[in-house]
C-alpha cells in the first residue's frame, strides 16, 4: 500500500547559476567578452570624470583664498556623495547586462571569490577598470590643471588625526557594505521571494556607496575602490596620496571577501550544503 500522504519537499522558485570555472580561454574567443571590457572601462572612465569633477568643483567654490567664495556654497559632502552613489547607480543600470556593471575591482574580487566570474575575465576587468580611472582623472587635470593640483586631484588620502589602522578599518568595513549589498541585490533567490516588490538591483547599489561616503570621506575620503583611489593617486602623483595608497587596496580587497564569505556561506548556507553533500558522498 502506498502512502499517499506523504509530502514531497517543494520544487525550488529559483535557480542558482553555475560556478563559473576558475579558468575559461574560451571566453578569451567570445566578442562578448571583448564588449564587457569596453563597457567597464567606458564605465569607470565616466565614473571618474563626474565624481573627481564635482570634488574639485565644490573645493574650489568654498575655498577662502579664492575670490567670490562662499562658504555655504557648492554641493558640499552630501552633494559628493551623490556624485558617487549616483553615478554607481546609473552606470550599473547601463552595464549590468553587458559586462555585469562592477566598475571597481573590489566588487570584481569578490565576485571572484564567490564564482561568478573567471579568473581571466577577473584579473582583465581590473585592468581595464584601473585604465579607465586613470584617463577619466587625466581629462578632469587636463580641463584645469591649475584647480586640479590646487585642490588635491580627487585623491584618496587619510585625513590628519586618524591612524592608519583607523583608515585600513573605515575601507573595510566600508567595502563589506557595498560588496556585500551586491551580492543581495544580484542574489536569484531573492529575486524570485520578493518578485512582488520592484526594486532596480542598481538602486541599493548606489545607494549603498553614498551612505558609505557619508560615512567615510572625513576620513579617507572614501576609497572603497582601488580604481578610483589607483586613478587619482596616478594622476596627482604626490606622496601622501602614494603613502597611503596600500590602505585603499588591502582594505577594500579585504571587505570584499568577507562579504563573499558571509553571504555565500552563512546567509545562502554554502559551508552547511557543502558538509551535508560531503556527508551523504561518504555514505555511499
Amino acid at each position: 500500500m502506498t502512502n499517499d500522504d506523504s509530502v514531497s519537499s517543494p520544487a525550488k522558485d529559483y535557480h542558482d547559476p553555475p560556478s563559473v570555472p576558475l579558468m575559461d580561454p574560451h571566453e578569451l574567443t567570445k566578442w562578448s567578452f571583448y564588449r564587457a571590457l569596453i563597457a567597464e572601462f567606458i564605465a569607470t572612465f565616466l565614473f571618474l570624470y563626474i565624481t573627481v569633477l564635482t570634488v574639485i568643483g565644490y573645493k574650489s567654490t568654498t575655498d577662502p583664498a579664492a575670490l567670490n567664495a562662499d562658504q555655504c556654497g557648492g554641493v558640499g559632502i552630501l552633494g559628493i556623495a551623490w556624485a558617487f552613489g549616483g553615478m554607481i547607480f546609473v552606470l550599473v543600470y547601463c552595464t549590468a547586462g553587458i559586462s555585469g556593471g562592477h566598475i571597481n575591482p573590489a566588487v570584481t574580487f569578490g565576485l571572484f571569490l564567490a564564482r561568478k566570474v573567471s579568473l581571466i575575465r577577473a584579473i582583465m576587468y581590473m585592468v581595464v577598470q584601473c585604465l579607465g580611472a586613470i584617463c577619466g582623472v587625466g581629462l578632469v587635470k587636463a580641463f584645469n590643471k591649475s584647480l586640479y593640483n590646487r585642490y588635491g586631484g580627487g585623491a584618496n588620502e587619510l585625513a590628519a588625526g586618524y591612524s592608519k589602522g583607523t583608515g585600513l578599518g573605515a575601507e573595510i568595513i566600508g567595502t563589506f557594505v557595498l560588496v556585500y549589498t551586491v551580492f543581495s541585490a544580484t542574489d536569484p533567490k531573492r529575486s524570485a521571494r520578493d518578485s512582488h516588490i520592484p526594486v532596480l538591483a542598481p538602486l541599493p547599489i548606489g545607494f549603498a556607496v553614498f551612505m558609505v561616503h557619508l560615512a567615510t570621506i572625513p576620513i579617507t575620503g572614501t576609497g572603497i575602490n582601488p580604481a578610483r583611489s589607483l586613478g587619482a593617486a596616478v594622476i596627482y602623483n604626490k606622496e601622501k596620496a602614494w603613502d597611503d595608497q596600500w590602505i585603499f587596496w588591502v582594505g577594500p580587497f579585504v571587505g570584499a571577501a568577507i562579504a563573499a564569505f558571509y553571504h555565500q556561506f552563512i546567509l545562502r548556507a554554502g559551508a552547511v550544503k557543502a558538509f551535508a553533500s560531503f556527508r551523504s558522498s561518504t555514505h555511499i
